[in-house]
């Protein structure tokens, strides 16, 4: 079994656990905001069980019917996983301020307390885990899953904190108000969420990516690499891939151009950045190019070396040669 799988059935199996446990707190207190915790682990759950299915498309290898592979099932599943965070936070919300202008009695509050408590550090200590893992793998669903733990992680801790002063000040409508905040909360991380699982589904570009692309390619760019441009990153789920148009020498047979792109590939796979499936267009340089250009021994150059262009993502997600963008 792969660490992906292993690691979202451990959270399955934990959220079902700490929504039996949240339950059994709520019908023992009969505190409105144990409630709120109670109902956001039945989103844990739901949630846990399509990452689980997401995990196990994504790993399948690619088919006919999917040249790119399975992975873009773990953004709808991240997608899936916010509109139910988002939904379970109106409904508390409203639920809550019904409860606000209608309080009704509590009681235990210390064993209720005490139990939201040991969830809530549960439930920190398996959303790091699930983050970490996620980002080693390279899995949004994974990451996503942590996150929404770490915010029931969060929302259990101002319950505890909202059950404590309730004890000390025996204000019952606390409970209320303090499951009402907890829900806008849970509201904006769903939307987080949300959103950038629909950020994946749309192919939004990663600047920090293409930083770090764009960087590995500057501190070793060989001569012949005259300028990169309209570069471009997608992701699959884990599988990462690179769009980009190289400018060589026009005079370069066909096997020395792919010789050339054949090290940026090797180049880009080697050096810290994720590995990545690369799709290299190369361009004929023109006259244009030449103030710009180091080769050096260039039997056709018509205009003398002045100044390097140091690459930048600004400049190379343009599609256009470098004197292009000057003449901007």
């Amino acid at each position: 079994m792969s660490v992906k799988k292993r690691a979202i059935i451990l959270s399955l199996v934990v959220s079902i656990l700490l929504m039996l446990a949240k339950f059994a707190a709520y019908f023992i207190t009969g505190s409105n905001s144990i409630l709120t915790d109670a109902a956001e682990s039945i989103v844990n759950v739901i949630a846990g069980s399509f990452a689980f299915y997401s995990i196990y498309l994504s790993t399948q290898p690619r088919d006919e019917n999917h040249p790119y592979g399975h992975g873009k099932v773990e953004f709808f599943s991240a997608f899936v996983e916010g509109i139910l965070i988002l939904i379970a936070g109106v409904i508390i919300i409203f639920k809550s301020s019904y409860n606000l202008i209608y309080p009704h009695a509590v009681g235990q509050l210390l064993e209720g307390t005490l139990i939201i408590g040991i969830t809530g550090l549960i439930n920190m200590i398996v959303g790091l885990y699930l983050i970490n893992v996620g980002k080693d793998q390279h899995s949004i669903t994974l990451q996503a899953d942590g996150k929404h733990l770490l915010t029931d992680t969060y929302t259990s801790v101002a319950i505890v904190v909202g059950l404590i002063l309730i004890q000390l000040t025996n204000i019952i409508w606390l409970d209320s108000l303090l499951s009402v905040l907890v829900g806008f909360y849970i509201v904006y991380s769903g939307y987080k969420l949300t959103r950038g699982s629909v950020g994946g589904l749309m192919d939004e570009s990663d600047f920090t990516l293409v930083e770090e692309v764009v960087e590995v390619l500057q501190k070793n760019r060989h001569n012949p690499w005259i300028d990169v441009h309209n570069l471009r990153t997608q992701q699959y789920g884990p599988e990462l891939h690179i769009d980009c148009h190289v400018t060589l020498p026009y005079y370069f047979d066909l096997n020395k151009v792919h010789r050339e792109i054949s090290q940026i590939d090797e180049l880009i796979n080697s050096n810290g950045v994720r590995k990545a499936e690369l799709f290299i267009h190369a361009d004929p340089c023109l006259p244009e190019c030449c103030h710009y250009c180091h080769m050096s021994e260039c039997p056709v150059r018509s205009e003398a070396f002045r100044k390097e262009i140091v690459w930048t993502p600004e400049i190379v997600i343009k599609n256009k040669k470098h004197f292009e963008n000057e003449l901007l």
